[in-house]
């Protein structure tokens, strides 16, 4: 039986994730497909169908769909349905089971990588990937940004985590900063104030080469995590849910660079 899997969003050109799942599907001997899907909110529609009909078994879901991708689902994971995010769908049975293998991979990568668990923490945004940080680090001095006005009021109700609005591009003293935007897709840095008085950095955009939020983080000298160690973390967790085996990290980790 050959694997049918996918990464769906919009845009997804730039995704590493075939490149990933490829190396580790051959590492461990199974026979897979692991295609790009670039499409519209319809298009997301149409992929569900097909993972509910057995013409697709996973799929990994980026940005913009993770919301989406949740309302989608059968049946979601406790900390999926708390986030209202879905990252990783696995087809089983006819169902459509969602999972937020982001908050794992969140999880995972803070403890690795070191990042201080006694400072506060700023979470940039307010969709899926911002709910998801903000339910795998569970702290009691958390804040928030983003630049819709309500945005952050909202998340915290959507997830019931205790959040600390403050204004777009003010800084939090000794905050590591979870950007959980679309900032850094570009050359666009973070807001100069956050950045002048951060103790860490969780960047979770990833692209080819460093962002300037990394390349500022690291000429600062404060620990951090950059996109592509987050999408082999959570890329990790969602190889083992399609296939039920332990997912060969390091293969993993060196395909994506």
């Amino acid at each position: 039986m050959t694997l049918r899997l996918a990464v769906v969003g919009f845009p997804v050109g730039h995704s590493r994730s075939p490149v990933i799942h490829e190396a580790a599907l051959e590492a461990v001997g199974l026979r897979a497909t692991y295609d790009l899907l670039e499409v519209d909110e319809d298009g997301m529609r149409r992929v569900v169908s097909d993972i509910r009909s057995g013409d697709l078994d996973g799929v990994n879901v980026t940005m913009p769909y993770k919301g989406i991708a949740h309302d989608l689902c059968d049946r979601v994971s406790a900390a999926a349905s708390r986030a209202r995010s879905v990252n990783t769908i696995v087809g089983e049975d006819g169902q459509v089971r969602g999972y937020s293998t982001d908050i794992t991979g969140l999880k995972d990568v803070w403890a690795s990588h070191q990042l201080p668990n006694d400072r506060p923490v700023l979470v940039l945004g307010n969709g899926g990937a911002a709910a998801a940080a903000l339910i795998a680090l569970d702290r009691d001095e958390v804040y928030g940004s983003c630049r819709r006005d309500g945005g952050v009021s909202e998340l915290a109700e959507r997830t019931g985590c205790a959040v600390i609005p403050v204004p777009w591009g003010a800084g939090v003293t000794e905050a590591v900063v979870v950007n959980a935007t679309p900032l850094g897709m570009s050359e666009e840095p973070l807001p100069e104030k956050v950045t002048a008085v951060w103790s860490g950095l969780v960047d979770m955009p990833y692209r080819s080469g460093d962002t300037p939020a990394v390349t500022k983080a690291r000429d600062d000298s404060v620990p951090y995590v950059d996109g592509l160690d987050l999408l082999v973390a959570q890329a990790a967790e969602s190889f083992s849910l399609w296939t039920g085996l332990e997912a060969p990290v390091e293969v993993m980790r060196q395909a994506a660079r």
